[in-house]
């Protein structure tokens, strides 16, 4: 297992797709190369999904398909 990355620095911002509503946001960093971090907001301090951008993409890709 990879050691977790240091998301200290991580600017998160959350997801056009969120309602706006504070029970569904998704915010993600963009500002981390190599990998796109992606958390719950309501738990901004719990676990963190880390993806590479090639699977994040094909992820996009297949939601806006």
């Amino acid at each position: 297992m990879s050691p977790a990355p240091d998301l200290s620095a991580a600017a998160w911002r959350k997801s056009s797709f969120s309602e706006g509503g504070a029970n569904d946001c998704v915010e993600v960093a963009d500002n981390c190369p190599g990998m796109i971090p992606v958390r719950d907001s309501k738990l901004s301090a719990g676990p963190v999904l880390v993806f590479g951008e090639e699977p994040w993409a094909a992820f996009l890709a297949g939601v806006k398909g």
